[in-house]
């Protein structure tokens, strides 16, 4: 027969306390049945245990129950940091997920206000899932933070602003994928110009276009594209002006009702050939896409400096499209593509579009696009609520399966639970996160992740330098 002790010693008894305690529990007369056990003669068991019923602090409680603890996303993947909660290693891997149903698109959304540790956080992300054999695209650097990353990662780093030696052709066709035929290429190719020069229109005119410019448009790319082998935005605008006879009786229109119709149209892609822009997207590349480096960005820091958030945006357009060969090449491996200061970008009804495609052929290309923006609140600026810019950034953020927040201002936090359905205790965590932690959502599921830092990323990723 087991004996019961039923004597609880707060912490700090002293050993002559606790001596005398032992003895007491000895002396006690037996019984032929302790208080503990009963029998239980209905059910045909001979005993049962019953524990009795006592307080303790965690401090002592934790010895003797092992309270259990979310297991984490598993070991194949980026290591990020800590998982607060469980103290135990935090990795992150968009493509893994995806494979293993955690996530439904490889998509990533990141918000947090200025000195929360957002660009370290995608920064650390993507150099480590690098050495994977992940590779990382930055189309568009406003402020050129991602140039001593990419120069650090054996990477490359295109330089664009006005005179500035680096000229990129938007309508080059690219690299052919050897899995695609030549006939499907071709139509690939003339979708992919047709699409960019649509944009860089409703972009600069700030409206969509009427039917009459867009067969403008058409016979104007057709009729440069039967003439050069590889067409430039130049090339285009002399086609608008001075439509080709041939191509506009076979489409039964006349060639001076062709001029007027596609006239706006000319002078609003103009302004990539003679405008402020020129010198930047008005001829041939000078300088190749090389897709087996492992990072590529294009600093655009030479726009962004001066608050032109148009010129940024017709930048980032066509950069996008000059890599979206390279990009849609299913045989490329997995890809992340970056959108940094996210907020400047989202203005345009236009890019929004073109960005939502790539957003829902991320999974087909193999690619994982991260949206970077300061506060969720920045979507009340792209557009009124109910309008077509305001529709379309909302569903990038339903698009990124994987939400990761870094501290929000206090009057943030009610926007912020809305748009991404977050609870209570989600909010209430991200309203008094420290620099470098953050809450990362999934569908059903969330973390309290402390990013850790190497001493040379420390250096490397240091958005500070200059205060």
């Amino acid at each position: 027969m087991r004996r019961v002790s039923a004597y609880y010693e707060p912490e700090g008894t002293d050993r002559a306390t606790r001596r005398v305690n032992r003895q007491t529990a000895t002396n006690k007369p037996r019984t032929s049945l302790p208080a503990a056990v009963e029998d239980e003669p209905a059910s045909g068991r001979s005993r049962r245990l019953r524990v009795d019923a006592h307080r303790a602090t965690t401090r002592v409680l934790r010895v003797a129950y092992p309270f259990l603890a979310e297991g984490g996303l598993g070991a194949d993947g980026t290591y990020i940091g800590s998982d607060v909660f469980s103290g135990g290693s935090f990795v992150y891997d968009p493509w893994v997920l995806y494979q293993a149903r955690v996530i439904t698109n490889p998509n990533v959304l990141l918000a947090g206000v200025i000195g929360s540790g957002k660009s370290s956080t995608a920064k650390a992300l993507i150099t480590r899932s690098l050495a994977l054999g992940h590779k990382a695209y930055v189309p568009c650097d406003p402020k050129g933070e991602w140039t001593a990353v990419a120069e650090a990662m054996g990477g490359a780093t295109i330089k664009l602003g006005p005179g500035l030696p680096t000229r990129l052709n938007p309508l080059d066709a690219g690299r052919k994928p050897s899995s695609v035929q030549a006939d499907e290429w071709q139509r690939i190719v003339w979708s992919r110009r047709r699409a960019l020069l649509g944009t860089l229109a409703e972009s600069t005119l700030g409206r969509p276009l009427v039917a009459v410019e867009h067969t403008a448009l058409d016979l104007a790319l057709e009729t440069v594209t039967c003439h050069v082998a590889i067409p430039t935005i130049p090339d285009v605008v002399v086609a608008l002006f001075t439509p080709d006879s041939a191509f506009a009786e076979r489409a039964g229109l006349r060639t001076t009702s062709l001029t007027d119709d596609g006239r706006q149209v000319a002078h609003a892609i103009r302004r990539l050939v003679h405008g402020d822009l020129s010198g930047m997207f008005d001829g041939p590349s000078t300088t190749e896409f090389d897709p087996t480096l492992p990072m590529v960005t294009l600093d655009s820091s030479w726009l962004g400096s001066g608050g032109n958030d148009e010129a940024l945006r017709l930048t980032l357009a066509c950069a996008s499209s000059w890599l979206e060969a390279a990009v849609a090449d299913p045989a490329g491996g997995n890809r992340y593509i970056v959108y940094d200061e996210g907020w400047r970008v989202m203005r345009d009804a236009a890019l929004l579009r073109r960005m939502q495609e790539q957003w829902k052929l991320s999974r087909a290309w193999g690619v994982s696009n991260i949206l970077i923006v300061h506060r969720l609140s920045d979507l009340a600026a792209v557009g009124d609520l109910g309008s077509e810019a305001r529709a379309l950034a909302e569903g990038l953020l339903a698009d990124c399966s994987t939400r990761i927040m870094l501290r929000q201002e206090p009057d943030q936090l009610a926007r912020t639970a809305s748009l991404l359905g977050l609870t209570d205790v989600e909010i209430a965590t991200i309203a008094k996160l420290p620099k470098g932690r953050a809450l990362w959502r999934l569908p059903n599921r969330s973390f309290v992740v402390q990013l850790i830092r190497h001493a040379r990323e420390v250096e490397l990723f240091d958005t500070d330098a200059r205060m």
